[in-house]
């Protein structure tokens, strides 16, 4: 089963933008119960869209410059990128298929 992978650095943060591709990444903390209900969709999203978009998972704990770096004050916070560019943040808690609505219009 295909699940969203961490980004363990800023650095590898920094190499997905660099690619360019479609990504999802889910800005957690291990400490945060919210973020433990989107952790599933997020496993789930990254299955949906396996060959289309990339999904992580990013622990703001241990990544605080990331949170800063875009104003990330709330979490759990699924920011989405392409081509580089930061293009959509949501925050809380939502439906799955809130989640799905936003990947697809990037694609």
């Amino acid at each position: 089963m295909i699940t969203a992978s961490s980004i363990a650095s800023e650095q590898e943060f920094d190499t997905l933008l660099a690619e360019g591709s479609l990504f999802v990444v889910d800005c957690t903390a291990v400490w945060c119960g919210p973020c433990k209900v989107v952790a599933p969709l997020m496993d789930k999203l990254a299955q949906d869209f396996e060959h289309r978009a990339k999904v992580f998972k990013l622990d703001l704990d241990t990544n605080p410059t990331v949170a800063k770096r875009f104003g990330i004050r709330s979490i759990p916070a699924v920011m989405l990128f392409k081509g580089g560019e930061h293009l959509e943040t949501l925050i809380g808690v939502k439906p799955y298929e809130d989640f799905t609505a936003a990947v697809e219009k990037y694609l």
